[in-house]
Parts: C-alpha cells; sequence; structure tokens
C-alpha cells in the first residue's frame, strides 16, 4: 500500500500547479489506473460471501414464523396450484426447493415462471461449463506469457494485456467452445420450450379457456365495423372457416378515466377516514379537510384555495362520480363501433390454423392474431390506428434515445470517480488525504460500495421505461413487458457496458486529434499513430475487475431478495408510523408480482458482461457461474412461495431471450477479434479466424426460428374442416362462452369499489357524519336517498339478514372489514385486489377465462381447483325461484363454501371453518350491497324468469347484456341464441337484480 502513497504524492505534485478542471480532463483519458483494484475485488468478494450467509441465515431464522412475507402462497392458493408445505425447521425451505421437479413446477406456478427458472438453470450450466474451459486455457497462457512482468498485480496478470506480439490462439480456440456450448445449450432448451409449449396446449385449464379459441381483429376499416365484417374478414383468410361467433368492440367513452377517478378518490376516502378514526375512542377536535378536485365540474364554485370538509366533499364526489358513470353506462349502444373485435370458434385447431393462416394476410389492412388472455389486454390501446401507433412508437424510440444520450455524462463521471476513488483524490485534496490515512477502509469501499451504488442508480429505469413504453401502443400487457426488456437490455448494453468501458478510450483518441490537427499535422496519420485498438484493449483489461467485483455484488442482491427486506421494512413501517386504510392493510398481505422484465434484463445483461470479458478476465466467467448457481434455487423458491405472475403469456418471453444471448455471443466475438487483432504477431490470423463466428450464430437464430417458432406458437398449422351445423350448435347452446362480457371493455361490467372502514369504527362512523345519517335515516327522508343510496329503497332502515326485523347497525355504503379478515385470503376474487396480485385468479381456483358447461355452477368468489364445479354442489342454495321471490329481499345467508357470506356490522360471526375451508371461503359483509350510490350499472343481464325448474329463454328484445339483443349481438341476426346463464354466486348478482327492478332500465353491455 505504500506505493499507492507514493504514486498519489507525485501526482498531486506534478499536478500542483493544474487547475482542477484540467486534471479532470486527463482523467478522462486514463480513469482507470488505480492500484486499489487487486484489494477491492478481495473485499468484495469477501463481504458478497459474507452478508449472503448472515442474510440466508436470517430468512432461516424469520421465515418459520412470519409467512405472511415468506410463504403467502401456502396460505392463499388452492389444493392444485398450492406450493409443498414447509416444517417449521431453519432448513426446512431446502427440501422443498431441491425436490420439487419442472412438470410438478408447471402446475403449481404457471408456465411463464417454469421457462424463468429452465432459462435460470441454462445460464448457469452454459457459465459453468465456459468458465472451466477458460479458466483451464486461458489463466495458464496468460500467466506463462506474461511471466515477465512480475511486478503487476496477479489481477493483471490473468489478463492478456501482457502478451503483445506473439501468437494467442488460446482466445481464439475459447471463442470457438464458447459460441459451440452456447449454440448448444440454446438449441437444446428450444426444443424443451416446445415440448413445453405442447404441454401447456393439452392441458384442461388451456383446453377448457375462451381466449384459446378467441381470434383478436385489429385496425378494422369502418365498412366492415360490425360482427357481420369480422366474419367476412375472416372468410378471405380461410373461406372455408366454420361458423364463429363474432363481437364488434363498442366505444366505452370516457367510462375508463371516470371510473379511475372513482377509485382514487374513494381511496381518497378511505384515508381521511383512517386518520381520522384511528382511535375511534378519543376523536380528533377538528374534521379533516381537503382542496377539492380540479377535475370535479363543480370546482369553479369553491373559494380559491379554500378547503372543504374532506368527508363530506369525497362522499359528494363519489355519489356524482357514480351516478355520471351509470348514465354513461347506460348510453353505450351498438351505433358507435371501435375499429376492433373478436371471433370465438369452436375447436380450438381452428382457431390456430386460421391465426397461422392470417399470419401474412392482412385482409382490408386487419390484422388477424390468437387473441390474448383478457386480463392481459390493454384496452386504451385496442382503438388505435396503425398512424397512431407508428407515432406513438417513434416518439417512445426518440425518448429511449434521448435518455440514453443524456445518460452518458453522468455515466462518464461513474466511470472516472465511482469506480477508482484515487482518481476523486486527485481533484479532492482532502479526500486524497484521507485516502492516504485509511487505505484499508476505502479499499472496501470502492469494492463494496461502487458496484452497489451503480446497481441503486438503474433500479428506477424499468420504472422509467415501462411508463414509456404503456403509451407506446402495446395491446397486451405482456408484450410490453416484452418491451420493456428489450430496452432495458440495448439501453444497458450501451450506456453500462460499452459507453463506461470504452469512454476513456474515446476520449483520448479525440483528445490526440484535436491537439494533432491543431499543431497543423495531418489527421490521418495521427488517427493512425493513435493506435486506437491498442488503447481500448488495454483500457478493457483495466476496467475488468471492476467487472468482477460487480458480478459478485450480485450474489448479495440475489440474497436481498429472498430476505425480503424491502417489503419487512415497508410493512412495518406502514403499520407502526402511519394510519393504514384497510384496502392497504390487505393489499400488504397480498402476494407481489414478479418483475419479469427486469429479471430477465439483469440475466441478459450478466450474461453479455460475462461472455464479452471472460476471454480477457477469466475470473468474469466463475463470479456469473456462482452467481446463477446461487440464484437458481433462490428465485425458485420465491417463485413457488412468494411472487405470483400477475399476467400469464404462456412462455413467451423465451424468444426474447433467445435472441438477445445470440447478440451477446456475437458481441463477445467482436471483443475476441480486437484482442487477437492488436496482440497477435502482425499477420493477424488469429483474428481472421474469429471472422466465421458472428455469421454461424446468425445462421444458426434464423435456423431455430425456422423450425420451433411456429410450433411454439400455433396449436395447429393445418385447417381441418368441421361441420357447420355442429359447430354452431355447440358454440350457441353448449359452451355458454359468453364472448361479449368476456372479451368486453372491463369498464363495461367490473363492480365500482366501496369505501372500507375498520369496523372497530363501526360505532363512531355514523358520527362523523353528524346529523346527516341520522336524520337521513328515518323512513322517507330525502336526506337518505341522497347520501346513503341515492335511491327511494334506502329510505328503509336496514335489517339484519339473519335477524329480520331489526335494524343493521352497518353504515350504508361503506364496507366494515373485522380485525379478521384484514387478510387477501378473504378478498383474493374480487377484481380490484386479484387483477394485481393474481392475474385472472389461476392459482385461487378462479378461472375466469374458463368456458363453462351445463352443470350447474357457480361462478362467485369461492375457490375450486376444479373450473365449473361447484364445492359440494348446491348444498346450502336456495331454490331458483325463491332467490327471485323477492328481488328487495337479501339474498339468504348461506355457509356453503360457494356462498357470500355477510360479515361486519349487524352480522352474527359464521360458524368457524376446517382447514381446508379457510384457503377458499371468502367472506363478505352485507354493506356491501349497499355501496355509497348503487348507481354504477354492471354487465350482468337482468334475472331471468324460471319455471320452477330451469330458466326460461328471454323473448326477442330482451336485454342480454353489453347492448346485446335477442337477435345477437350488435344487432346481427343469429341463427341460434344463448341460454341465460345466471351467476349466483355473489352479492352484485342480487344488486343487479335489486337495481333492475327499481329502474326497469336495460344495462349496457359488451
Amino acid at each position: 500500500m505504500d506505493t499507492i502513497i507514493s504514486i498519489g504524492e507525485k501526482l498531486l505534485s506534478l499536478r500542483a500547479e493544474e487547475s482542477p478542471t484540467e486534471r479532470l480532463l486527463e482523467l478522462l483519458k486514463n480513469p482507470f489506473s488505480s492500484q486499489l483494484a487487486q484489494e477491492s475485488v478481495l473485499a468484495g468478494l469477501g463481504t458478497s460471501v459474507g452478508f449472503t450467509l448472515v442474510l440466508a441465515v436470517g430468512f432461516s431464522l424469520l421465515r418459520p414464523y412470519n409467512s405472511l412475507v415468506y410463504a403467502p402462497k401456502l396460505k392463499i392458493a388452492d389444493d392444485k396450484h398450492a406450493p409443498p408445505p414447509m416444517g417449521k425447521g431453519i432448513l426446512a425451505w431446502v427440501g422443498p426447493i431441491m425436490k420439487t421437479k419442472e412438470q410438478e413446477l408447471i402446475g403449481l406456478i404457471g408456465l411463464d415462471a417454469t421457462v424463468f427458472l429452465r432459462i435460470l438453470r441454462m445460464c448457469r450450466n452454459i457459465f459453468l461449463v465456459v468458465a472451466f474451459l477458460g479458466c483451464g486455457i486461458l489463466i495458464p497462457i496468460n500467466l506463462v506469457k506474461g511471466d515477465k512482468f512480475k511486478y503487476q498485480s496477479w489481477l493483471s496478470r490473468l489478463t492478456p494485456v501482457n502478451t503483445r506480439g506473439e501468437p494467442n490462439w488460446g482466445m481464439v480456440i475459447c471463442a470457438w467452445l464458447f459460441n459451440s456450448v452456447v449454440s448448444g445449450f440454446l438449441w437444446w432448451n428450444y426444443r424443451v420450450i416446445l415440448r413445453l409449449r405442447r404441454q401447456y396446449y393439452d392441458t384442461p385449464e388451456y383446453q377448457a379457456s375462451l381466449h384459446a379459441r378467441t381470434l383478436m381483429i385489429t385496425d378494422i376499416p369502418k365498412p366492415v365495423c360490425s360482427d357481420e365484417g369480422i366474419g367476412r374478414l375472416i372468410d378471405e383468410v380461410v373461406p372455408t372457416s366454420s361458423f364463429s361467433r363474432t363481437a364488434i368492440a363498442r366505444n366505452v367513452k370516457e367510462l375508463p378515466e371516470l371510473i379511475e377517478e372513482h377509485n382514487k378518490t374513494v381511496r381518497e376516502l378511505e384515508k381521511y377516514l383512517a386518520r381520522h378514526l384511528k382511535n375511534p375512542d378519543v376523536l380528533p377536535p377538528k374534521r379533516p379537510q381537503c382542496r377539492p378536485s380540479k377535475r370535479d365540474p363543480s370546482f369553479g364554485t369553491y373559494p380559491k384555495g379554500e378547503k372543504v370538509d374532506a368527508i363530506e366533499y369525497l362522499t359528494g364526489r363519489i355519489k356524482e362520480l357514480e351516478i355520471e358513470i351509470k348514465e354513461v353506462r347506460m348510453t353505450i349502444d351498438s351505433r358507435n363501433p371501435l375499429p376492433y373485435g373478436f371471433a370465438s370458434f369452436e375447436s380450438i385447431e381452428e382457431t390456430h390454423s386460421i391465426a397461422f393462416a392470417a399470419k401474412k394476410k392482412h385482409p382490408q389492412g386487419t390484422k388477424i392474431v390468437l387473441a390474448p388472455r383478457p386480463n392481459d389486454i390493454i384496452w386504451r390501446n385496442l382503438p388505435l390506428s396503425k398512424a397512431q401507433r407508428r407515432r406513438r412508437r417513434t416518439i417512445n424510440n426518440l425518448w429511449v434515445a434521448l435518455l440514453t444520450v443524456l445518460w452518458i455524462a453522468p455515466n462518464a463521471m461513474i466511470s472516472v470517480f465511482l469506480i477508482n476513488l484515487s482518481n476523486l483524490g486527485l481533484v479532492w485534496k482532502a479526500f486524497q488525504r484521507s485516502l492516504e490515512a485509511n487505505r484499508t477502509w476505502w479499499s472496501i469501499v470502492q469494492g463494496v460500495a461502487s458496484p452497489a451504488i451503480t446497481s441503486l442508480l438503474y433500479l428506477i429505469l424499468p420504472i422509467i421505461f415501462r411508463r414509456l413504453a404503456i403509451k407506446a401502443g402495446d395491446t397486451s400487457k405482456t408484450a410490453r413487458e416484452r418491451h420493456v426488456t428489450a430496452r432495458l437490455y440495448t439501453f444497458f448494453v450501451f450506456n453500462f457496458l460499452i459507453v463506461f468501458s470504452i469512454f476513456s478510450t474515446a476520449w483520448t483518441f479525440v483528445a490526440n486529434v484535436v491537439n494533432g490537427t491543431n499543431n497543423k499535422q495531418d489527421a490521418w496519420k495521427v488517427i493512425v499513430e493513435a493506435n486506437f485498438g491498442q488503447a481500448l484493449f488495454t483500457a478493457l483489461c483495466d476496467i475488468s475487475p471492476f467487472w468482477v467485483t460487480w458480478l459478485m455484488q450480485r450474489n448479495l442482491g440475489a440474497a436481498v431478495d429472498l430476505a425480503q427486506l424491502w417489503t419487512l421494512m415497508w410493512s412495518f413501517c406502514v403499520r407502526k408510523f402511519s394510519s393504514p386504510t384497510p384496502r392497504e392493510i390487505i393489499e400488504l398481505t397480498a402476494p407481489p408480482a414478479f418483475d419479469y422484465a427486469s429479471y430477465y434484463n439483469f440475466f441478459l445483461f450478466y450474461s453479455t458482461v460475462a461472455l464479452c470479458y471472460g476471454v480477457i478476465q477469466p475470473l468474469s466467467l466463475i463470479a456469473c457461474a456462482f452467481y446463477f448457481s446461487l440464484d437458481l434455487y433462490l428465485k425458485k423458491y420465491l417463485l413457488l412461495y412468494i411472487f405470483i405472475t400477475k399476467t400469464e403469456s404462456g412462455g413467451m418471453f423465451w424468444r426474447m431471450f433467445f435472441n438477445r444471448m445470440v447478440f451477446a455471443t456475437i458481441l463477445s466475438n467482436l471483443v475476441v477479434f480486437l484482442a487477437a487483432w492488436v496482440q497477435g504477431d502482425g499477420r493477424h490470423m488469429e483474428a481472421y479466424c474469429v471472422v466465421p463466428l458472428p455469421f454461424i450464430m446468425i445462421g444458426f437464430k434464423i435456423y431455430c426460428s425456422k423450425a420451433f417458432d411456429d410450433k411454439i406458437h400455433y396449436y395447429t398449422q393445418r385447417h381441418m374442416l368441421k361441420d357447420p351445423e355442429a359447430t354452431r350448435h355447440n358454440i350457441f347452446s353448449a359452451k355458454k362462452d359468453k364472448l361479449h362480457s368476456r372479451f368486453g371493455h372491463p369498464a363495461l361490467y367490473r363492480p365500482l369499489i366501496t369505501p372500507m372502514v375498520h369496523a372497530k369504527a363501526q360505532n363512531k362512523l355514523a358520527a362523523v357524519y353528524g346529523g346527516r345519517l341520522t336524520d337521513g335515516n328515518i323512513a322517507g327522508s330525502t336526506e337518505s336517498a341522497s347520501i346513503s343510496g341515492y335511491s327511494d329503497t334506502y329510505a328503509l332502515d336496514a335489517m339484519q339478514n339473519n335477524q329480520p326485523g331489526r335494524k343493521a347497525k352497518a353504515v350504508p355504503g361503506f364496507e366494515m372489514v373485522p380485525e379478521n379478515r384484514l387478510d387477501f385470503a378473504y378478498f383474493k376474487s374480487r377484481a380490484e385486489f386479484g387483477d394485481e396480485h393474481g392475474g385472472a385468479g389461476n392459482i385461487y381456483g378462479k378461472a375466469e377465462d374458463i368456458i363453462r358447461s351445463d352443470t350447474p355452477s357457480s361462478m362467485g368468489f369461492g375457490s375450486d381447483s376444479r373450473p365449473a364445479t361447484p364445492v359440494g354442489g348446491m348444498t346450502g342454495r336456495q331454490n331458483p325461484q325463491q332467490l327471485f321471490a323477492d328481488p328487495f329481499s337479501p339474498p339468504p345467508v348461506s355457509y356453503d363454501l360457494q356462498s357470500d357470506v355477510g360479515v361486519g356490522m349487524g352480522m352474527q360471526t359464521p360458524p368457524p371453518l376446517n382447514a381446508n375451508q379457510r384457503f377458499y371461503q371468502h367472506y363478505r359483509n352485507e354493506s356491501e350491497g349497499n355501496l355509497v350510490s348503487e348507481a354504477a350499472a354492471m354487465g350482468h343481464s337482468p334475472p331471468p324468469a324460471f319455471d320452477g325448474t330451469r330458466e326460461v329463454r328471454r323473448p326477442p328484445g330482451s336485454v342480454l347484456g353489453f347492448g346485446a339483443q335477442a337477435q345477437g349481438y350488435g344487432n346481427v341476426p343469429q341463427h341460434n341464441v344463448d341460454e341465460v346463464e345466471v351467476d349466483t354466486g355473489g352479492y352484485e348478482f342480487y344488486r343487479g337484480a335489486r337495481r333492475n327492478q327499481r329502474h326497469q332500465s336495460p344495462g349496457p353491455g359488451l
């Protein structure tokens, strides 16, 4: 370390008279000359391994006593998707991770997560092999040929920087071997992905899902923008196709924005109530106040800058929004179609064969593809025209390019000062003195803090890129995530690898050329003498220790993911230092969604760094192999017990990963070519032997694409003729697929959320409103109708379900949540929670995309791993006649697994549940039937009539939902009409029955 002090003193003495600007310019030319590299690598290795072990031990100790954070899926998943049980032992989690095989994982965590783990396993195997080959071949050659440079550090001697002037065939041999290994593993896993996809197509869930037999058509021209027009477009592609059920989309107007504003207002009201009623026994002396919303039409009537009573204002605002939402929903009809729609077929084979035939055909400029899952669709982007998508994509690319260019400046400062603290000392004398006095401490800082800070800076990038991609015109969330990954990877490789690595060399080269031309030297001669290739190769060798340290730090990041430190700290702070609403507490207990885009980008970037620096610094291969070997098991635990796949794509991330691994291999070939060119004996034979490798990888990519892609994407590629009459009967009579509602915009049929209040504040909630609720609860009072329901039925006192005639204690318009129900397990099947924490709800047993059979069943909020099969049959159900005997009476109380039982104000405690029921039972309280306005019309049809034994088909002209009449959706005549299917599983059914009886008005629909 004395050498460091002497070098620092000489540099300071030589540049004592230089200005800080001149010193900075000199540092930009050569920032990687630090002698702290060797100590930094050792410090990085020690801290990475040490902290990883500490976090792993801490996780093992905390896991048995905090299942809410470390194993939430054990509590919420149904029998079919529940992960293997774990014991309470410290290492009890290791056994299930090691024993659970890939075939089991497909059913437990889905194909996306299974493919993710397979890719992780592939990366581990690749780098274990290339690390063995690279270290076994390159390290001995570099040590032997660089023996005369014994005075240099052992890190420098491991690189080929000292082998100049002699043939070095080791790098060329390694390049060919690395390409062979990468190509072999990619080809092998491409075949496995194909096999997994075929198995995925044959699963009962996929075979019974509606999206598997549905096509999505976009960019439909106005002349054929109808249900019939969709059929004609499909006939242009496959004239022999069977009869399909079609649905053109309708203009939802401003509904999505209104519902978003409504949800935001409800959450804001909940926060004010949670703070005001935090201690119900002692209310604050002052009521909460807020400023009126600028989006409120009556905003101009309030004095500027004046605050209003928050609870009264937000309650009134919710009322206005729900009334407006109801009015807009009722005005949706079939006369304003949008340029996209869906077509559903009886057969999956026929659907996929038509999609394959339409892959290169665009009838009348349309695009026909397989429909994604309904919860995967980005509805706001579907109506966009081709020109709008192109313009948005261009703007998005410009923003990404601008961000990439602007990041060069801070990236240069990071590369100069952050990874080389001695450079900071050259421009900051006080820091130089500290560096000399505490050299061991600053070696640790450079080895630990520098990579950590660099990584933290890039945590915000996925957020930025995802927000940019949202407005780029992608029609599905999974496609958006793949595009986010691609752009993140491009940004990382350009800025964090290329610019970061070659900035100093490029700066020096440009500076020398400018100085030479200023001195009237020949520009070409200056360029030749500058020897840019040699300077670049030397810079890559000098910076290689940083990448070794950085890759070792990834192990610490993997351990942090396992320990869930952020989740633990955030949950603790929210509960202890704030007043969380019941909704926020429920969301804290929900399993988080796995961020595939970020993790795939990190894996790709680590692989690219290791492959590019593998022939320069073989230790980078060992660091990368160690990371993937450890992270494979840690990520397996996370996906089994903690994280969920928000939107399942069926393993479609594979091709994106494959293409970028091919690019990473080609980029590493260019590094080998550079090294062989500048380090050879002048004949450049080694460099010429590397030239074929990029072209071989491009050919390999084309071969795999032609051999596997179509088989992966399509169930079949051949069109098989069907019996039109049989198909027509099956579609419109047996399948009951509800194409219009399931592939309709959620704004038309999703229930509006209800303000949640903690049950401990039930007695004080009425007092918060003062005389308004007290007076308004008097029978016949108009204030009750205007405040607590906006309907004459709310003039009557609410009664308890289990004790008719006795007044309920619940406050109408609010959902009371008891303390023992503040858990996601009781709300997992609601769209307001499930969409963000489970997608379609497959792991909860609620398969919203399943085509239901004629077997009586419930798609309510009870859960079962067997789709369309009720748990316990019709136990505890009422006769269909009894259900509609009095539409204004509350639904019968039943404690079978399929019932939606009210729990809360005025309700008796339900009977205890057994262990299995606790997984599936979902309780609701009666107040959910009394939302703040009851104004939000749903996509449910009016209750059908019964003849005592079965449903009676509705007469022509009656509403079927989503604006569809009996003659077919969009007033297009159909030969057969579905029987109306009754969903009596949830309170929304009864709510819809009461509402339609009161208003006698058709509900809007798609």
